[in-house]
């Protein structure tokens, strides 16, 4: 059965590389937008952005945060980790970097995204509670097949850890 998960990921930079993991059968992934609607919703407001986040996110299972060179600490991606965990959703990040671009470019790895959110009365960093997945290969065929290869285990993984916290 395959899981339906919400994309998390820095779009002007990435959307090329973020491209190539939805087209995993594994899961099922929300309708990303198109450069116009992107646009448009942002150009609404912030109450408007929440609504179209808690909209894509709504029967969601997991989020899959999409890590490239500068996804990091970025304010809409905090709020939907934030969103996520807040909602009972697993989390994970899967680094993307060794991926290639329209251009068959790859990029330098950023930071880990769940550094940046803490838990709890604790505020303990949910990257000491979540998981951060970087392929260990350098080609970009080489890190989409291992994405293709463990990303059903990663979700099942996260989902259980959020239960668990």
């Amino acid at each position: 059965m395959a899981r339906k998960c919400f994309y998390s990921f820095h779009y002007k930079p990435d959307n090329w590389r973020v491209s190539k993991i939805r087209n995993i059968g594994a899961i099922e992934g929300n309708k990303p937008a198109s450069d116009n609607d992107w646009e448009t919703i942002t150009k609404s407001g912030d109450k408007e952005i929440k609504e179209w986040i808690a909209g894509q996110m709504k029967g969601r299972t997991c989020t899959i945060v999409l890590a490239g060179a500068n996804t990091a600490n970025r304010k809409w991606i905090n709020y939907e980790i934030v969103k996520s965990w807040d909602d009972g959703k697993g989390v994970l990040v899967i680094f993307i970097h060794n991926l290639t671009d329209r251009n068959g470019n790859q990029c330098s790895k950023g930071s880990n995204p769940l550094y940046y959110i803490t838990h709890g009365l604790s505020k303990k960093r949910l990257s000491t509670i979540a998981k951060a997945y970087d392929p260990p290969r350098t080609t970009s065929k080489g890190v989409y097949n291992y994405i293709e290869e463990n990303i059903e285990d990663w979700i099942e993984e996260a989902i259980q850890i959020r239960k668990a916290n």
